[in-house]
């Protein structure tokens, strides 16, 4: 440690500072900060400030030396714990603690509570239901009781809790401005490209209300749902949220919440890219204005007629880093072969009678041997288990579009053509042939004037917003829900983003050279640390404390929390740590 001395206007400051390394570059970071030279001397009576603050980090120093001598801590085996006192402790929640705070989110809540002028402290109940949710996914009252696990215990009563809850409500359009403002300074935001999708969440509740609704359930629960539309942008980071009923169309939600990125984040060049689901003709019209386009998802089967017969002609298909063209007709199963995605496209003119403009598009359409042998694989096994439903009459009535039951044909008259006394099933052979036809194929359509296997690529980054609907549902157990009033439901879910907001970037910061090659290179590449890895690692980061002397680590020290030490600029790993180490380690995680 050493003094550093910096004038300020009229005053000169003085602070105690180290050297750190942090992504592999020398840095440093403050330690205590000393004052002005009046405060100085006010404080400690002398008459020089600059002699007195050397001479204290001196002993600093020599304090510093004397901690790494070996601590001997006296135990004994016929003393029982003291009653009732709390002997282990979760640190793994510094690591989140750092983004919070990085995130500016302390600085949100002060403006949210200098607004409404309430007693509680919303950072320290904020803070706990955003590491709550991603180390112990539980409800609120778990959650509250779950947080005295971590070292720095709350400060609030579970009632605060649901106040705050309310607030956050009402303040979630805000919030989430903010928080887009804060991360750009932290990682590079690949804003340039938008993804959008939609989810729902259930509850375990049978009558509707205002916001929960009986609608098209994505999991097919019989329940009650709203629905969560979700901005991400390429980078993989969320952008911001909305919570509809349940019952609405999917198709009507990404108008207001674009406005809304358009008004609150000051964005407006960018690629909006859908599935088919959110594929309307206003959506797309929507975002040919300006410096605003799209790309999204095109179903070949629902293509007209004579695009349909150009899609699937095996003639005219062309091949990157190829000229000419080549045809898919007998194209031999070959490791080569499955490598390599053919592609056409086709201009379609159009016009937007309402604004009065050109509205034209190009079909994208790609053929691949690997992704025809999936669908192949996937529809095998689904008309095996057809026939074995056939087997048991009872349950073969007919499903969803991708239900195998699809496959089953119900037939009321013999072969004879005599009514049947009971209905006959048998295999519908026609309906699978005609599904095999798609094998392979996939459609996009976009406005863009743009190399079709970069539109190709971009939409094939949806699968990071369909990962994070997974690690909300799955990780974060965001569902069911158990709140009933409408705006702490909006809460629980404006936690969840911020929650994912903060997990994404440090997973972003733990495997970034793995999603920067990815993005620049097209490809999905495989991840060094996966999300349950890196979740289960911090909830199992646990210190244990022995007597009075200090907290000795309880976790297994892997790479990967190696690579979480690494990325945060500061280590909890040490055989023994004091407690003014713990506190150190808290005064870090908080950029202190």
């Amino acid at each position: 440690m050493r003094l550093s001395i910096r004038p300020s206007g009229s005053k000169v400051y003085f602070y105690v500072i180290r050297s750190i390394k942090r992504d592999g570059k020398r840095s440093s970071e403050v330690v205590e900060k000393l004052g002005t030279a009046d405060e100085i001397m006010a404080a400690h009576n002398c008459e020089d400030p600059e002699a007195w603050a050397r001479s204290y980090v001196e002993e600093l120093n020599l304090r510093e030396k004397e901690k790494t001598h070996k601590v001997l801590v006296p135990m004994h085996t016929d003393v029982q714990l003291e009653m009732n006192r709390q002997n282990s402790f979760n640190i793994g929640y510094l690591f989140l603690q750092q983004i919070y705070h990085q995130l500016r989110l302390p600085y949100i809540c002060r403006k949210i509570t200098e607004k409404h002028s309430f007693e509680y402290d919303m950072d320290s109940i904020l803070s706990r239901l955003i590491y709550g949710r991603i180390l112990y996914p539980s409800s609120k009252l778990s959650c509250y009781e779950q947080s005295t696990r971590l070292y720095e215990q709350p400060n609030f009563e579970l009632q605060h809790v649901y106040r705050a809850l309310s607030v956050l409500a009402e303040e979630s359009a805000f919030i989430q401005a903010q928080l887009y403002k804060s991360s750009c300074k932290l990682i590079n935001r690949r804003t340039g490209v938008l993804y959008y999708d939609c989810t729902n969440f259930f509850f375990e509740i049978t009558a509707e209300d205002e916001l929960r609704k009986y609608g098209y359930s994505k999991e097919h629960r019989p329940n009650p749902i709203v629905q969560m539309g979700l901005f991400m942008d390429r980078s993989g980071i969320p952008l911001a949220f909305t919570i509809t009923p349940g019952n609405q169309n999917e198709q009507t939600t990404l108008r207001p919440l674009e406005k809304q990125i358009l008004q609150d984040f000051e964005l407006s060049r960018f690629v909006v890219c859908t599935d088919a689901g959110l594929a309307s003709a206003p959506n797309r019209m929507y975002n040919n204005i300006g410096e605003r386009c799209f790309i999204t998802t095109q179903s070949v089967k629902k293509l007209e007629k004579s695009l349909k017969e150009w899609a699937l002609d095996t003639e005219g298909w062309s091949l990157p880093g190829h000229k000419g063209t080549f045809s898919i007709k007998d194209l031999e199963d070959t490791p080569e072969n499955r490598r390599k995605t053919f592609y056409k496209q086709r201009y379609i003119e159009g016009y937007d009678d309402e604004r009065d403009v050109e509205f034209n598009q190009t079909l994208i359409v790609t053929f691949s041997l690997k992704y025809k042998k999936y669908q192949e694989s996937v529809r095998n096994n689904q008309i095996q288990r057809a026939q074995s439903l056939i087997d048991h009459p009872a349950k073969a009535d007919r499903s969803g579009p991708n239900d195998a039951k699809r496959f089953i044909k119900k037939n009321k008259v013999t072969k004879d053509g005599e009514i049947a006394e009971h209905r006959m099933y048998e295999l519908d052979l026609n309906l699978i042939a005609e599904e095999a036809r798609y094998d392979g194929f996939y459609a996009s359509c976009t406005n863009l004037d743009d190399d079709p296997m970069e539109i190709i690529r971009v939409n094939q980054g949806r699968w990071e917003i369909e990962e994070s609907f997974r690690i909300m549902k799955s990780e974060f157990e965001a569902r069911p829900v158990y709140l009933q009033r409408k705006d702490r439901i909006l809460a629980h879910f404006l936690t969840c983003f911020i929650s994912l907001m903060i997990y994404r970037i440090l997973e972003y910061r733990l495997n970034q050279g793995a999603i920067e090659e990815s993005l620049d290179k097209g490809v999905v590449l495989e991840r060094r640390y996966t999300c349950s890895d890196i979740i289960s690692t911090l909830r199992d980061m646990n210190i244990t404390r022995t007597g009075t002397e200090g907290y000795v680590p309880t976790y297994t020290r892997t790479p990967l929390t190696d690579a979480i030490h690494e990325a945060a600029g500061f280590r909890t790993d040490y055989e023994f740590s004091t407690e003014r180490n713990v506190k150190g380690y808290c005064r870090r995680s908080r950029g202190l």
